[in-house]
């Protein structure tokens, strides 16, 4: 495989070089007319889709893949901080001095002399140390902030389910047991069920099948499985096995539909034996 660090050309480039290269684009005297018309929040769309392509590659295993996306990526990052620049609010250096110190701060057992051991002690130390974060703010001491405060909106639902949760048991709001949560998540069906009835409320039913999500992602983190992972895992199992299908019918001059129903059926199940 070749990479951009195969290239003699490319070997002498630095960050400077992508620096410069993103204060062309934003310059108002022979700049990009696309780059310059972007603001914050029309970039957003484009700095999580490239996070998305990042994890796609890694899902993958596609490292050449990987080495473009993560540019992309890190592109992104340029041009949300060029922009600040622009405003007098803060550039791309300010940026890196401020994740250098954050994580020299959260990792006292490495740049500092703190001994935590285990991983566990780890995260325990790295979650206190963003709680104080979050509470004390600018520099200022701040009224006691909730224990579900700042998980960002933006996430993924899944993501943030699984957060939430994890915040919540940090502070001992927690099933005790997995019987517990195996139970929630068939109560939380049951009562979808219940909306199935004639004139049921649409209302509720919204209501419950977000409840019995949350309720599978609690039941995902008891396992130690990642939810979002784990969805995005059987997306592409459901892309697999139906192209399969597709191509099954293909194969007969057929192409799916109501008609051929039972056929599809067939397929699907022979799709997944070998799975």
């Amino acid at each position: 495989m070749t990479t951009p660090a195969d290239d003699p050309a490319a070997v002498s480039v630095t960050m400077a070089d992508l620096l410069t290269i993103m204060a062309r684009l934003r310059d108002p005297q022979g700049g990009c007319p696309w780059d310059l018309q972007q603001d914050f929040r029309s970039v957003l769309p484009y700095t999580l889709e490239e996070a998305y392509e990042v994890a796609e590659a890694i899902d993958r295993g596609d490292m050449g893949e990987l080495c473009g996306e993560l540019g992309d990526l890190l592109f992104q990052v340029v041009f949300h901080a060029r922009m600040a620049q622009e405003q007098g609010a803060f550039g791309f250096q300010d940026v890196v001095a401020g994740i250098c110190a954050k994580m020299r701060r959260r990792h006292p057992h490495v740049f500092g002399d703190a001994d935590l051991a285990t991983e566990a002690e780890v995260r325990t130390h790295w979650e206190r140390t963003k709680a104080e974060e979050r509470s004390g703010k600018d520099g200022v001491d701040q009224a006691p902030v909730g224990a579900l405060a700042g998980v960002a909106q933006a996430l993924p639902a899944l993501v943030r389910a699984e957060k939430l949760q994890r915040r919540a048991a940090r502070v001992g709001f927690d099933w005790d047991a997995l019987d517990g949560v195996l139970a929630k998540v068939e109560e939380e069906l049951d009562e979808c069920r219940e909306t199935l009835a004639p004139g049921a409320d649409p209302e509720r039913q919204v209501h419950e099948i977000g409840d019995l999500l949350f309720s599978c992602v609690n039941l995902a983190r008891h396992l130690g499985v990642d939810a979002e992972q784990a969805l995005r895992a059987a997306n592409h199992r459901f892309e697999r096995r139906f192209g399969s299908v597709e191509a099954g019918l293909a194969a007969a001059g057929q192409a799916p539909g109501p008609e051929v129903r039972e056929e599809m059926e067939r397929l699907w199940v022979a799709a997944k034996a070998p799975e």
